[in-house]
């Protein structure tokens, strides 16, 4: 699943000092450049491109990088004075996420040697303002990060800005395949396709179980050798039901070749939509999602997006992605503690040890008792990612938590889990939650931060709710309450 995203380092300035300092800046540049690249290495690599001098410059630059399919965002930095009007007719082209660095090359000031020559040519600190004055006229959604380029809290705020581009660039381009519809009667569920590939890119569209019924009928043998010999090296044979293992191998079979049929890298199942399968997919589900697909439960389309475009942007870190259902809950010495699951799918990316293969009845759909992974989930920081439609808008809730080893054993309980506790305490989280309309589906993630989150839902122009340890549920519902004027008065305004 790793990739490797490009992104363009763009130097502004202009010809009001003359041409000889050009080739100065543009070797600044590439330096910096290296420096940015081994920074985010090996999730992505920065290019030094050129130097912006004019605005015809400027907006065939931005025309090339919203044609070029492996340029995930722009990184701007103004070395001299480079007037802003110039970056208008290109900016308002440009559609990739743009980073705009607020630096200088050299890190401290050469006392003994300052002149006006060096003032002329490092001039940055204004420079920089007048370009960020041009995007906040124009209300250009961008990321501003501010320091000595060489420092580590400035390379870690860049490395994560990439990650969050990449997720645009993989977010346009992802299509969902929905097997069934969407459990009925649930609202947070449902949500406008319509909209969400306005807003995310994503096209989500339905096929009927019968469509992986024949998938299912002309798997080989062959297919199904090399399928279950990969479930042996990735998991631990705790079943004697072999049938049910090679079913579910052949509902991995056969989703993934539907998937590739329509250049889909998420899916959805649902328990009331089995015609033609003997098994909810199980296993298969939860291997498919290891693999690096989304997934998510009773049509939650969303969800399921969601989760394969934060695995893009985790890309392979080794923490885990997942989807996640909070279950029930456990009270104990003034704490809540969350324990989270699902009738059968969590990915195996987030397991403390090697997955147990068990064949156990589901209880509900009517079908063959199903064979899925069984584990308990890793402990360690992580967040809790719901996104909700309201009816006009969407909405992305991230909640901050802290994952721990389950209190005790839970041997009646045949599926895999996670237990958590959250920030800052419980009922402060939860209420927050509830306030916010956040869903019982949700994407647990051990290698994505809050602030990967936020700039993904500022370049996407979605609603950012973030619950974590300075939350407080009076100020969160002022937050939504102004919130939820500002996007109808800017909805009176389109």
């Amino acid at each position: 699943m790793m990739k490797r995203y490009q992104f363009w380092f763009v130097i502004g300035t202009q010809h009001l000092y003359g041409e000889a300092i050009f080739d100065t800046i543009a070797d600044r540049g590439k330096k910096m450049a290296e420096t940015l690249s081994e920074a985010v290495h090996p999730f992505a690599e920065v290019h030094f491109k050129t130097l912006l001098k004019t605005s015809e410059e400027i907006d065939q630059l931005f025309k090339e990088a919203n044609h070029d399919d492996k340029v995930a965002g722009i990184i701007t930095w103004m070395h001299t004075f480079s007037p802003s009007k110039m970056w208008i007719k290109g900016l308002k082209r440009l559609q990739k996420p743009i980073l705009h660095l607020h630096t200088q090359f050299n890190e401290q000031i050469p006392w003994d040697s300052i002149d006006m020559d060096f003032m002329n040519l490092n001039q940055s600190a204004h420079g920089d303002r007048e370009h960020g004055h041009i995007h906040t006229r124009m209300h250009i959604p961008r990321k501003v990060v501010s320091g000595y380029y060489k420092d580590e809290k400035v390379l870690d705020k860049i490395r994560n800005w990439t990650k969050s581009a990449a997720g645009v660039l993989e977010s346009r381009q992802l299509n969902v395949v929905r097997l069934g519809d969407n459990m009925r009667n649930v609202a947070v569920t449902e949500g406008d396709k319509v909209s969400a590939e306005i807003a995310f890119g994503w096209s989500v569209n339905t096929y009927g179980s019968g469509d992986l019924s024949k998938k299912i009928q002309n798997v080989t043998q062959n297919e199904l050798r090399e399928q279950l010999l990969k479930y042996e090296k990735r998991y631990q044979m705790h079943t004697d039901n072999d049938a049910s293992v090679e079913y579910q191998a052949k509902l991995e079979i056969g989703i993934r070749k539907l998937l590739e049929d329509n250049n889909a890298k998420s899916f959805t199942t649902t328990f009331e939509d089995l015609n033609g399968l003997n098994q909810l997919p199980g296993l298969a589900a939860q291997d498919l999602m290891y693999e690096g697909y989304g997934f998510a439960a009773e049509g939650d389309w969303k969800t399921a997006a969601m989760l394969r475009v934060m695995k893009l942007m985790a890309n392979g870190e080794g923490g885990g992605n997942s989807f996640m259902e909070d279950y029930t809950y456990h009270f104990e010495n003034d704490k809540g503690y969350v324990l989270g699951a699902h009738m059968l799918e969590v990915c195996p990316s987030i397991a403390a040890e090697k997955p147990k293969i068990e064949v156990h009845e589901l209880g509900i759909g009517g079908k063959a008792a199903p064979a899925r992974a069984v584990f308990d989930a890793k402990a360690g920081p992580a967040v809790q990612v719901s996104l909700v439609d309201l009816g006009g808008r969407f909405r992305m809730i991230v909640t901050e938590c802290e994952a721990i080893k389950p209190l005790k054993a839970m041997p009646n309980l045949p599926v895999s889990r996670a237990m958590w506790l959250l920030k800052p305490n419980f009922s402060v989280a939860t209420e927050a939650w509830i306030h916010a309309g956040g869903a019982h589906h949700t994407v647990m993630s051990y290698d994505l931060d809050v602030e990967v989150l936020r700039d993904f839902a500022q370049m996407l122009k979605i609603e950012f709710i973030h619950i974590g340890a300075d939350t407080d549920v009076e100020t969160l519902k002022k937050e939504l309450k102004w919130n939820d004027v500002s996007y109808r008065l800017n909805q009176l305004g389109q």
